[in-house]
């Protein structure tokens, strides 16, 4: 790898890479690089005598506050990808999928177009967990309901588990589904009576959100994360693609 693409994957724009490299402050071993275009081990690099930070793809899950949209860019409101160091923002990250802005919880972003691109692909079947608040007391009938799947005015849910936690004047319940249509569970739980007052995704496949990351914070994925989610969708060796 040319060694200002390492530096690239630590998040330095190419023009950086050339200047810090013209003053001198690359190193691989002992030696002073000169040459950007140096065939390199990311791992032998020494940015001011210090190891890079690098990664060909990143993998990280986010908290989404309430009031922050899913996008990497928007004039007007924040974004998940706003939230993230300029390191990450410079990769060229992205969400997978889509949280409405006023629902919270777990959001993957990532650099792996092709893991975020089978994430969201019905082919895959992700299951994605909610924990949802409604009006009203749930009661089995409505959990038979989404496992039945839910018709809605444009089509019929593929069929969902609903785990009821707690029943009252309002009740608390986690949803897992592999679809992810636009309003989805709140249309479902407004279709059978029950119109959300809260609700935050909790999982994506193998990944649970982090319960030490507050609102608003993040981390990168493990590697048995990361592998799991490729065994989800058929990406690790050997698996079919």
């Amino acid at each position: 790898m040319r060694v200002d693409r390492a530096l690239t994957l630590a998040g330095y724009s190419r023009s950086e890479a050339k200047a810090m490299i013209a003053r001198g402050r690359v190193r691989v071993g002992a030696g002073i690089v000169r040459d950007a275009g140096l065939d390199v081990r990311p791992e032998d690099v020494l940015l001011d005598g210090a190891p890079l930070d690098c990664e060909a793809e990143v993998y990280l899950m986010l908290n989404k506050p309430a009031g922050v949209i899913t996008a990497t860019e928007d004039k007007r409101l924040p974004t998940v990808v706003s939230l993230l160091p300029e390191k990450y923002r410079r990769r060229k990250i992205g969400p997978v999928g889509r949280l409405d802005r006023d629902v919270t919880g777990l959001v993957l972003l990532t650099t792996d177009g092709q893991l975020a691109h089978r994430l969201i692909s019905p082919r895959w079947k992700a299951e994605k967990r909610y924990r949802a608040v409604c009006a009203g007391a749930l009661t089995e009938a409505d959990a038979q309901a989404f496992a039945q799947g839910v018709a809605l005015s444009d089509f019929t849910a593929k069929p969902a588990t609903l785990e009821i936690l707690s029943s009252g004047a309002t009740s608390t319940a986690d949803v897992t589904l592999t679809e992810g249509k636009f309003h989805q569970v709140k249309r479902m739980f407004a279709a059978i009576g029950h119109p959300l007052t809260a609700l935050s995704r909790l999982q994506i496949g193998c990944v649970e959100l982090d319960a030490a990351l507050a609102p608003g914070e993040f981390r990168r994925l493990t590697n048995e994360e990361i592998e799991g989610l490729r065994r989800l969708t058929g990406l690790s060796e050997g698996e079919e693609a």
